[in-house]
């Protein structure tokens, strides 16, 4: 694999220039603030998280404060934002940093991969982006650079743990500082300039050296991936349900819960799920309540 194609010194300048000034981009961050902003940005737009990072932070600046918060403090802090049981991780997560660590976020990947639902990309996004790391980070932008600028792919086809990070680890540069910065560019890179539908391919630092471009941009030959969808979907389900109890002082009955869906038997599955996975609790004269408030 050429290591010239996405060259550091060039990714490195343009991100300089291009990269989006976030806050938890910025020296004053916390490891919390950053680990906190990565679990946040799983399959989130920056632009809904940003607001409730803010909250987030300024609520509870520390791990151990958010540990002391009660589980349906956190659910309900945590809005809109999607896929709520990273909340409920996070929260597990804070208890531990607390508890084991001094209250401070581990900057060692291992470490941070024995942290409560912590895994490979948080463990090395936090390493690189809050303590200037050598780790390779990969994401669905990095991935999708690599495949086009390195590999000459339209996409980069189905996700290989071990193969994506050998393919960074290859391009990063050995100095820990360089490196880290090397990794937030190649992300940038796929947030801002290659993008999956319409790539920014004239204002692209790499242009004369991708591999895709080279090729005449071919167009994607392997397995299709399918298209994500909400409407309709067990998680909208889910988030109906769950809106419901965050809105409410207290336990509700069932017959509140059954106005949200009309499907039944989809309806049913949903609420019996956010009960296995500890995101509601039933009460003992069968209402239903955030955890903690049953």
């Amino acid at each position: 694999m050429k290591t010239n194609v996405l060259a550091p010194e060039t990714l490195n300048d343009w991100f300089d220039e291009a990269g989006r000034d976030l806050p938890w981009r910025r020296p004053e961050t916390t490891g919390w603030g950053v680990l906190v902003s990565e679990i946040m940005l799983q399959q989130t737009p920056v632009v809904r998280v940003l607001p409730i990072w803010s909250e987030w932070l300024a609520r509870w600046p520390k791990p151990s404060d958010l540990a002391a918060a009660t589980a349906a403090e956190v659910l309900r802090a945590w809005g809109k934002l999607g896929y709520p049981r990273r909340a409920l991780r996070l929260h597990a997560a804070a208890a531990a940093i607390a508890n084991k660590h001094g209250d401070v976020v581990p900057s060692d990947v291992d470490t941070l991969l024995a942290l409560p639902g912590i895994g490979a990309y948080t463990a090395r996004a936090v390493a690189a982006f809050a303590y200037g790391l050598r780790a390779p980070v990969v994401d669905t932008n990095v991935r999708r650079v690599v495949a086009r600028a390195v590999h000459g792919s339209a996409e980069a086809g189905p996700p290989s743990t071990t193969r994506d990070l050998a393919d960074v680890d290859a391009l990063l540069p050995q100095d820990d500082a360089e490196a880290a910065r090397y990794s937030a560019a190649l992300m940038e890179l796929g947030a801002l300039i290659c993008t999956a539908r319409t790539p920014r391919c004239v204002d692209c630092p790499v242009l004369a050296d991708c591999a895709w471009q080279r090729a005449g941009r071919p167009a994607y030959a392997g397995p299709a991936r399918q298209a994500q969808r909400f409407a309709g979907t067990d998680r909208q389900v889910r988030g109906l349900l769950l809106d419901v109890l965050r809105a409410a002082p207290g336990p509700v009955e069932r017959a509140r819960l059954d106005l949200v869906w009309r499907q039944d038997a989809q309806r049913d599955r949903c609420l019996d799920s956010l009960l296995v996975d500890g995101l509601m609790e039933q009460t003992e004269d069968g209402l239903f309540a955030l955890p903690g408030e049953a």
